[in-house]
């Protein structure tokens, strides 16, 4: 997105497309009371915008030459205490996508520019009104999808990430401040400040930084929605447990094995928080090439999900052939970033306890009947438990991909600078590395930015925001 046309006045409509009771149109730039006024009609006739109140809404007519296109209500706000920092008008029309038109059409007939992808925002950033992490948690609130994920995106675009990113910015700069001094005095050879120091400074800044990468697992999920996957051997209920799960037949069951060919998903919020939940094929050696290729994914999904309920049949399964099974996975669920959950299916046709019952209990195996809905309210709770565990306090948790690769670069730059003390290189090379520290997290909060960038970001925005 080019910023040499920012001083235009622009225009577009800030409601989903479509047709509904109402639709706003949003301008901002400095002349919009100047187009405004030559096709507002305002029903009170000593209305002036030059004399208007900011935060005031007047009631009139939009017209398009001698035509009335619609009757409507003007929201007028004043730079720079607006969205943009500019002077922004609304327009509140009737929803007809033909009327929205119509007034489109007229505002550009006056002079204004149809608005690019988030350049409402893109210019709220530029005059000062958001960092460029808070302006991104703009575009993740409108996507948010669960009580989770919108804390998340509140509190980033409130500052709770900004603020942690502005605190190891001032770090560094008082750092490399020392280190620049003390090169002026090189040849006095003066300490500013001693090593030990400075080494505690890098302790603090890797530590830091290793918590805001490592929130990154946390805040993805909550963004995305917490990936659990189903899985088992053929015909232990798994299509049956994930339709019970969603409260409708989403998937194909049948008393035939292997009848689930491909992952079915679907998302469904407990307590606020995203649950994407994954029904997968089930694993057993197959000569079926279309199954094959439905297990193959099964391993896919489970590699990418932070839950695996592992479905056994309790009528049938004892706590050492479950054992096996979950060996065979390997690595995969000794990830420690995954839990496991252990599920009984069919307790109710089970006549005696499953062999080694007592270490499915050390193991909080849940049993269920997945056909009769039986403690299935247990799975939402032991899912909800795993979730809690890990809080969102202040914002400092990172769900942006380019937020984390910033800090995966500022982190390998400090890295370097512990590397050149300990093997005594000479400070202005430490500086350097230190300076390309605050290049990398300056990046995050638009400190340090380039057109390719803000565009990259900006364009993925919806238009009129």
């Amino acid at each position: 997105m080019a910023l040499n046309d920012i001083t235009d006045t622009i225009c577009a409509l800030s409601t989903a497309p479509g047709t509904g009771a109402i639709a706003v149109i949003r301008l901002s730039g400095k002349d919009v009371y100047t187009i405004c006024s030559k096709l507002f009609r305002a029903t009170n006739a000593d209305f002036s915008f030059d004399t208007a109140l900011p935060y005031s809404i007047h009631h009139g007519y939009i017209a398009g030459g001698d035509q009335i296109i619609d009757e409507v209500l003007i929201s007028i706000f004043k730079a720079p205490q607006s969205y943009t920092g500019e002077d922004v008008i609304e327009i509140s029309c009737h929803g007809s996508e033909f009327i929205q038109q119509q007034i489109l059409d007229a505002l550009v007939s006056e002079g204004c520019r149809l608005a690019k992808p988030g350049e409402f925002t893109l210019r709220a950033f530029l005059n000062g009104k958001f960092d460029l992490s808070q302006a991104e948690a703009v575009a993740d609130l409108i996507a948010s999808s669960s009580q989770s994920s919108h804390d998340l995106a509140l509190a980033q675009m409130r500052g709770g990430f900004s603020k942690k990113i502005k605190e190891l910015r001032q770090k560094l700069v008082d750092f490399t401040s020392l280190i620049e001094l003390e090169l002026d005095f090189s040849e006095e050879e003066v300490e500013f400040a001693s090593r030990t120091e400075f080494y505690r400074l890098l302790d603090d800044l890797e530590t830091e930084l290793a918590a805001l990468i490592q929130s990154f697992s946390l805040g993805n999920v909550i963004k995305k929605g917490i990936p659990v996957a189903i899985i088992g051997k053929p015909n232990v209920g798994k299509s049956t447990l994930l339709n019970t799960l969603l409260n409708e037949e989403k998937a194909i069951v049948s008393e035939i094995p292997g009848t689930t060919r491909d992952a079915i998903e679907d998302t469904i919020v407990l307590e606020g928080f995203s649950f994407r939940f994954i029904d997968t094929a089930g694993l057993r050696a197959s000569e079926d090439q279309i199954e094959t290729m439905g297990i193959d994914r099964t391993w896919t999904k489970i590699e990418e999900a932070s839950i695996i309920l592992y479905l056994f049949d309790a009528t049938r399964d004892s706590y050492k052939d479950v054992e096996t099974a979950i060996s065979e996975f390997g690595e995969v669920l000794g990830d420690p970033q995954k839990r496991l959950i252990l599920i009984g299916n069919k307790m109710d046709l089970l006549t005696e306890l499953p062999h080694g019952f007592k270490k499915f209990v050390e193991h909080e195996t849940i049993f269920v009947s997945a056909k009769r809905k039986e403690n299935i309210h247990m799975i939402a709770e032991s899912l909800l438990k795993t979730v809690k565990e890990h809080q969102i306090s202040d914002g400092a948790v990172v769900s942006n991909t380019r937020h984390l690769e910033a800090l995966q670069k500022a982190l390998e730059a400090i890295l370097n600078v512990r590397e050149g003390f300990q093997n005594k290189l000479p400070a202005d090379l430490a500086a350097i590395d230190i300076r390309q520290a605050l290049h990398h997290l300056g990046e995050i909060t638009g400190e340090i930015t380039t057109d390719e960038i803000l565009g990259n970001i900006f364009g993925r925005f919806c238009i009129g925001k």
